[in-house]
């Protein structure tokens, strides 16, 4: 067959090859990309892997981590949050570069609620080794009657983070005003569902009920594009991958829009308003979007 097609075509086939084995990390069951990290007998696997269940009781919680790294592109998992009272958990969603020192890790943490109160997510980055950039926002609908998709875009200009098609944040590549910027390690995906009464709900005031415990939560379209570590030298430097595209090189109009309105509407705490914690304005508050 390759002798038909001519160096041409079996150039084009080579090149469609590397693309596919670069970018492509889209896993039909969990279990193809995923493995699980911390208490096996608390995370279920539903519809022939294509759906997991996280369990938290009084024994312990759970979590799984992607089997690679990647450099840039975008994750994304639909995730039904635990139901009814649950303060004092975290379901957490994030990318972490796994190392001791020199710490890179882009967050979103659920942190649960008295029934009644709305879900907030926080979420939080660090660059260099640098974090405490927490910002929070209130969840204008019932996350645990349904899926919804949270999503993080990481590519060489900015990082987003959505809440199904609406951004609640942007982080901007600085790094020529001396700001540091999540680019040179790998990062994995990990999810985590534990016990965090002291501080996730209220600033801890308000207790996990375990009365009401198993608490579960419910995962399910594991979809991850972008650069595998190991994997070709050459795919996170490549501006033709798609994340890389003029698209996704700032909000459109509709983003940006979507973008002021969770901030001015839902948005409930940002580090970069936070006096007491920072009296001189962290600079990459004054980036934008």
């Amino acid at each position: 067959m390759l002798s038909t097609l001519g160096n041409v075509g079996v150039y084009s086939l080579l090149l469609l090859s590397w693309f596919l084995v670069c970018v492509w990390g889209r896993p039909a069951t969990f279990v193809q990309d995923f493995q699980i990290t911390w208490s096996e007998s608390h995370i279920r696997q539903i519809d022939q892997g294509r759906a997991i269940q996280l369990i938290l009781d009084q024994n312990s919680g759970c979590g799984f981590a992607s089997k690679s790294k990647y450099m840039f592109g975008r994750v994304s998992m639909k995730i039904k949050l635990i139901p009814g009272d649950s303060a004092g958990t975290v379901t957490a969603f994030y990318m972490n570069s796994d190392t001791d020192t020199v710490r890179d890790e882009l967050d979103f943490e659920f942190l649960g609620n008295r029934s009644g109160e709305p879900y907030t997510v926080q979420t939080n980055i660090y660059a260099h080794g640098k974090g405490d950039r927490e910002q929070r926002v209130n969840l204008w609908f019932d996350p645990s009657a349904d899926f919804h998709t949270y999503t993080i875009l990481w590519n060489h200009r900015h990082i987003v983070f959505y809440v199904d098609d609406f951004p609640i944040r942007v982080y901007k590549n600085s790094e020529g005003k001396g700001i540091a910027y999540p680019r040179m390690q790998a990062m994995g995906v990990y999810s985590t569902l534990w016990e965090a009464d002291n501080w996730a709900t209220r600033g801890g005031l308000e207790k996990i009920d375990w009365s009401k415990a198993p608490f579960y939560a419910y995962y399910k379209d594991f979809d991850i594009e972008g650069c595998p570590v190991p994997g070709p030298a050459n795919c996170a430097s490549n501006q033709s991958n798609w994340w890389e595209g003029a698209a996704y090189q700032a909000l459109n109009a509709i983003e940006a829009r979507r973008y002021r309105w969770v901030r001015l509407n839902h948005m409930i705490y940002d580090y970069c308003r936070d006096n007491s914690r920072f009296p001189v304005t962290p600079p990459e508050c004054h980036a934008g979007i």
